[in-house]
């Protein structure tokens, strides 16, 4: 449930063109619909602007099937992560416009929303083996509304690869940055640009990187101060958080 459908259903029940009942079977299932093994979030764009995602991994792919036709019911857009392609065909039967993102593992199911945000976010990897990480944070950015423009392999080993993005970085409103081994790429990045970086950690490397705790602790100590870490591997918060910057949303009041 969004707001726009909200309002519109609210203005057909003041004008008489769908009754109490309907309106109520609207709304029943709002705040969340509980269906024993899930507690589907029907109430998540209203609060976050998004609806809820499906985080696919640890699911059977029946829940998740089951999960996402509840969520369509309610909304027009899914986003599905760390999902199957099993799960992409059981929904596309369901929907034409169902998407399998294979670099990343993700599904998306619906038109996204049209692009709305106030700028670019760059997305950035140090090497090819964190294509999988930067594409779930472009998927899940994208997914928001937000044009989103990728940049793969260019990594520190090789600093010119990146000094020739610098035009891009000077035109972007967020980056975001994934690097393993050693992590270095966001700070270096940081020191380029005055926008924010979301720096994302991957588990690749060798024994020492320890499944990407090196590249995290590398992040979190940074000293270019416009520089902010994300969990290891976890493209899609970095996605989700860059969308909220770069959304152009009108200022809000507190209220208390």
């Amino acid at each position: 449930m969004n707001p726009e459908r909200l309002k519109e259903s609210l203005r057909r029940f003041k004008e008489g063109r769908i009754t109490e009942d309907e309106m109520i079977r609207l709304l029943r299932d709002l705040p969340f619909q509980d269906l024993e093994f899930a507690r589907v979030d029907h109430h998540r764009e209203l609060r976050q602007g998004f609806p809820e995602v499906i985080f696919g991994r640890g699911k059977t792919d029946a829940q998740t099937v089951e999960i996402a036709r509840a969520l369509l019911d309610k909304h027009p857009y899914l986003l599905i992560t760390s999902t199957t392609p099993e799960v992409h065909r059981a929904l596309s039967d369901d929907v034409p416009e169902c998407v399998f993102h294979e670099a990343c593992r993700a599904v998306t199911v619906g038109s996204p929303p049209p692009e709305s945000g106030r700028g670019t976010i760059g997305v950035f990897t140090a090497g090819t083996a964190d294509i999988p990480v930067a594409e779930e944070a472009a998927v899940t950015a994208r997914s928001l509304g937000n044009r989103v423009e990728t940049r793969f392999d260019v990594g520190v080993a090789g600093l010119h690869r990146l000094l020739a993005e610098v035009p891009l970085l000077r035109r972007l409103t967020v980056a975001v940055v994934v690097a393993g081994m050693e992590g270095a790429l966001p700070s270096v990045v940081g020191g380029l640009t005055d926008v924010p970086v979301i720096a994302v950690p991957t588990s690749v490397g060798y024994g020492a990187s320890f499944g990407g705790l090196a590249a995290l602790l590398g992040m979190l100590n940074t000293c270019a101060p416009n520089v902010t870490a994300v969990n290891i591997d976890n493209g899609f918060g970095a996605g989700f958080v860059a969308g909220l910057i770069n959304r152009d949303s009108p200022n809000r009041k507190s209220e208390i």
